[in-house]
This record gives structure tokens, C-alpha cells and sequence, in this order.
């Protein structure tokens, strides 16, 4: 973990979550030993009204989910205030980019975890930013454009 400070927040929400009805399938505490480490840790039976489920875990936490079909997927991955990055994995290329262009995230990634590159955009939506840095799209962030129109 990054400092005490977020190894205390990861602690809190995980506790926070299980206490709400998550259900704890592996790890689920700090290492004890010198320095700020935490288990890497499986939850899971997350509901809409489990604090959980909003948040934004800063840690080795994995949150899983089960769903029917490509349409309970969208809905549950748009179903948040943030909206970086997600990955779709799939050996169906076609249908994982039907599903991509669905979820509401600034950037989503298929057969791949979310990744960086100065000729990328980098960037969310909701309460996950707002524009992009990075490639062509990035540099505009920092320059002031002029619309001039003449009329003859």
C-alpha cells in the first residue's frame, strides 16, 4: 500500500463490506510485518446497498460479481459514479466490441487490463475526470483554442 493512511481506508472498507452482507472468500486483513501490506482478497454477494459497491477499493481487493448475459454486464459496470477504465475479455472480438462501446468508462481495453501510452488518451468520466491528457487529445488540454469567423 501506498502509506499507513491507505492501508487503514482498505482495512475500513473491506471490514465495512463484509459487515454489510459481502461475503469474504480469501484474505481480508493487513500483513503483519514491517511496512503497509494488505492480503490480496476476494469478495463477493456485493448488493446495491453494501457501501461496497460504490467504492472505489485502492488495494489488492477483488470485488466479483456474477451476471446473465452481455446486458447485466453494461448495466452493472455503468451501474457507478466513476468511469476510468474497464476490459472486456472475450474470444468473441465482435460481440466484446458491441459490449465496449456500451460501457460508460473513458477508456476500455479488450482481452487487455487498462494500460497507458503517450500516444493514448488517458482519461475517465463521472467522478472520473473530465477530458484527457496524453496523444493530440491530451496537448489541447493545455492550449487555448481560437474559433475566428469572417463573413464576407
Amino acid at each position: 500500500m501506498s502509506s499507513k493512511d491507505a492501508l487503514e481506508t482498505l482495512t475500513k472498507q473491506v471490514n465495512a463490506a463484509v459487515k454489510n452482507g459481502a461475503k469474504l472468500h480469501y484474505g481480508g486483513k493487513p500483513v503483519q510485518r514491517d511496512g503497509s501490506f494488505f492480503e490480496p482478497t476476494i469478495l463477493t454477494h456485493i448488493t446495491r446497498d453494501n457501501p461496497a459497491y460504490f467504492e472505489e477499493f485502492f488495494g489488492p481487493v477483488a470485488q466479483i460479481y456474477v451476471v446473465k448475459n452481455d446486458d447485466e454486464a453494461v448495466a452493472l459496470a455503468n451501474d457507478s459514479h466513476y468511469g476510468l477504465g474497464g476490459a472486456v475479455f472475450s474470444q468473441d472480438i465482435e460481440r466484446a466490441k458491441k459490449m465496449a462501446s456500451r460501457i460508460e468508462t473513458g477508456m476500455v481495453y479488450i482481452n487487455w487490463l487498462t494500460d497507458t501510452a503517450a500516444e493514448l488518451p488517458f482519461g475517465g468520466v463521472k467522478r472520473s475526470g473530465y477530458g484527457r491528457e496524453l496523444s493530440d487529445l491530451g496537448i489541447k488540454e493545455f492550449v487555448n483554442q481560437k474559433l475566428v469567423v469572417v463573413r464576407k
